[in-house]
């Protein structure tokens, strides 16, 4: 390869990294720390920490993160452990349907679980057939417990991305290092302790810091529970006062810093440990057949948490197709109305058309510059090409929400980019910040493509007079196609379903994509869950498809392009 090509490649990133991933974060620090004459001040931050309200959402946000995260380890990691060690009946179907849940953004899925445990929802109705409550009592399970509620849907929502690096980390254990504890006498749960679960940390980091972040900074399902009381709602509710009022970018400046932070730490703590393992081959691993009694045991663990967790999306599917559902068990009645309706709303059709559109684009954006930044920094030797793979992967450890509102300040009248603000036309912004968002998972799947392929063919190729660029055209990437399929379904498939950068930038009901769509049509009287829910069955088939496809292509890899 050509080092000007590789030059050009990072000098290329780097601007528009430094355009639309750098500069909006500036300006929110600048905004959140740079008083009215340009002179650095803490002032903004310290009335924020003083202020109750904004102390409280800053609380409940970590603690809806840390319990959205434990809830998920603890979900995830002993599925993981008895997929990886045994074999029970019905494991492959099971294996795939642990994917499910990834189908659906936690917002919508909320609704879904409001309408089973709401005050006259389904779980009511069955706890009154059976004789448990007398006729007519009502109980709203969630408006109790709004914060559990929460961190429930998010990680039944959010447990397969820890599932998937668990499962990654544990197939590449060398099973004799736990053989020759087991020989030293350490068995059993200790050995798990001891030896099992230091070495699959890196993983577990991997899939914890997305899950972590996502929680942290999730917008759409505190908004559906009507919770006002974490950060993130602070923020979507601030947003009217962006052009004069310091606090709202205060109080995104500390949301980054302290997910900046808290990844810093468990990096730090968890992220570079490695063990150097033999090779497989030295041992007689792999997953072993159990009794009868533990095999089915296994098989009602995993179908029992498949359960739970498409509770959210048989609920949304149930109220799309009821007409009316209200303290029963099941709707009374059947109908295909609410998607004739949905497709005739003027909210809809544009929505999807829109989500289309900007999807398409990103993710054509995102195969371009995955290929190029991977070919640089697996094939070149370029200096500085490991901070280009550090820029690639920076925006899975930066909530989306902050570079929403991040984009939002740039494009303020007055400003460099103020011919890109969303109050007029979001197309443009929409577009770079699915990219910006999704570019890391084609870049992963794109380097490993470049890694998994010899580098001699190019060379042959390069012998026989073809030059470095066209050589890795005509043979390299035919031969990664599956990894850019991968990577770029990935990426097309959640900017379609985007959330934070949908709800913030697109300001104007004709620029709406999907997401905002249905959180617009749910907050609607009358038939508005209904029509929300049509739409969301609709992007659950979408996405399904998507994630099925990837896991067909991928199998247990898939787990690496949720690394960050």
């Amino acid at each position: 390869m050509s080092q000007s090509f590789a030059r050009f490649v990072f000098v290329l990133t780097a601007a528009f990294f430094a355009a639309f991933f750098l500069w909006p974060i500036f300006q929110i620090l600048k905004g959140g720390f740079i008083d009215a004459d340009g002179h650095l001040t803490f002032a903004y931050f310290t009335a924020l920490l003083a202020d109750p309200t904004y102390r409280d959402g800053l609380k409940n946000s970590f603690l809806l993160a840390c319990a959205t995260t434990t809830l998920a380890v603890g979900i995830a990691l002993p599925l993981a452990f008895i997929s990886d060690r045994f074999v029970f009946p019905a494991k492959a179907a099971l294996g795939s349907l642990i994917l499910i849940p990834m189908i659906l953004p936690p917002f919508v899925g909320a609704i879904g679980i409001k309408q089973i445990f709401g005050q006259y929802g389904a779980f009511n109705a069955f706890l009154i057939q059976l004789g448990l409550r007398p006729e007519g009592w009502t109980f709203d399970w969630f408006a109790l417990h709004q914060f559990w509620g929460i961190a429930v849907v998010n990680a039944l929502s959010l447990y397969p991305i820890i599932y998937l690096n668990a499962v990654a980390a544990l197939a590449n254990i060398d099973p004799a290092m736990e053989e020759a504890a087991q020989n030293l006498g350490c068995t059993g749960f200790r050995r798990f302790f001891k030896i099992t679960l230091p070495l699959i940390k890196p993983g577990m980091f991997a899939g914890g810091t997305i899950v972590f972040i996502w929680a942290f900074t999730e917008l759409g399902t505190p908004l559906v529970f009507d919770y006002p009381r974490v950060t993130s709602v602070q923020i979507f509710y601030g947003l009217k006062d962006i052009g004069g009022n310091p606090f709202p970018y205060a109080l995104v400046a500390v949301m980054l810093l302290s997910t900046t932070a808290l990844y810093a730490i468990g990096k730090g703590l968890f992220g570079r440990q490695s063990y150097a393992m033999m090779a497989k081959a030295t041992s007689s691993g792999g997953p072993r057949a159990l009794p009868l009694l533990p095999s089915l045991l296994c098989t009602f663990a995993f179908a029992g948490v498949t359960f739970l967790a498409v509770l959210p999306h048989i609920g949304v599917v149930l109220v799309a197709f009821s007409s009316d559902w209200y303290a029963t068990v099941l709707p009374r009645s059947f109908t295909l109305d609410n998607f004739n309706i949905a497709l005739g709303h003027d909210l809809t059709v544009p929505a999807i058309a829109n989500s289309l559109k900007f999807a398409s684009i990103s993710t054509i954006i995102d195969i371009v510059l995955g290929i190029a930044i991977a070919y640089v920094v697996v094939r070149s030797k370029i200096r500085g090409r490991q901070i280009l793979d550090f820029l690639a992967m920076l925006p899975l450890a930066v909530p989306g929400l902050v570079l929403a509102f991040g984009y939002l300040a740039m494009s303020q009248d007055g400003k460099f980019f103020a011919f890109l603000n969303p109050t007029k036309d979001p197309t443009i912004l929409l577009i770079i910040a699915y990219s910006v968002r999704r570019l890391p998972y084609v870049v992963r799947s794109a380097a490993a493509g470049f890694q998994q392929t010899s580098e001699t063919l190019e060379e042959a190729a390069q012998n026989l007079g073809c030059p470095p660029l066209r050589s890795m055209i005509r043979v390299t990437l035919p031969l990664i196609t599956a990894n850019l399929i991968a990577g770029g379904l990935l990426a097309f498939a959640f900017a379609m379903l985007e959330v934070s950068d949908s709800l913030i930038l697109a300001q104007k009901q004709v620029y709406y994509p999907i997401t905002k769509a249905i959180l617009e049509l749910f907050q609607l009287l009358g038939d508005g869950k209904f029509i929300a829910s049509a739409l969301g069955v609709w992007a659950m088939v979408f996405l399904g498809v998507t994630i099925v496809g990837l896991s067909l292509m991928l199998g247990k890899k898939l787990g690496a392009i949720f690394r960050v």
